[in-house]
């Protein structure tokens, strides 16, 4: 079992779902929705680039692995998520594919999703991930 890696420009949650149903493998979704949060030693740029949307640290507040036959839309995912009550900013993505044309089980999506979260708690790199805003839009961290 491996990531999967999707080469193609995603303008959008959808463009993603699009490009991961052309893939040879079948994917599972592992989904990890964050809150925007203000550390407490935030200094006075931090507190004004928080307040401006631009910056803050993120806090993981819900997680859930799906296969991709399970996702239909952003907005079917986003109203769905509300069902859960956890307030959420941006929800971060990782594809895992599968092999031979076997989906990856959940079971097997426990490790690299707590990965995910643990690079989340930890500031790790979130370049390997997609990540998308409440509108299902890309978010480009800098």
């Amino acid at each position: 079992m491996q990531w999967s890696i999707i080469l193609v420009e995603i303008d959008s949650f959808d463009a993603l779902l699009q490009a991961a149903h052309e893939q040879p493998d079948p994917q599972r979704f592992l989904l990890v929705f964050v809150k925007r949060v203000l550390p407490r030693d935030a200094d006075e740029d931090q507190i004004e680039r928080y307040e401006a949307g631009l910056g803050g640290g993120l806090t993981p507040v819900m997680y859930v692995d799906k296969p991709l036959e399970e996702l239909t839309s952003f907005e079917d995912l986003a109203d769905e998520s509300g069902y859960m009550g956890a307030k959420w900013d941006m929800v971060i993505v990782g594809c895992l594919a599968g092999a031979h044309g076997h989906m990856p089980t959940t079971a097997e999506a426990e490790e690299p999703i707590q990965n995910m979260i643990r690079t989340i708690h930890t500031g790790g790199n979130l370049g390997q991930f997609a990540t998308f805003d409440r509108e299902g839009l890309p978010v480009l961290f800098k």
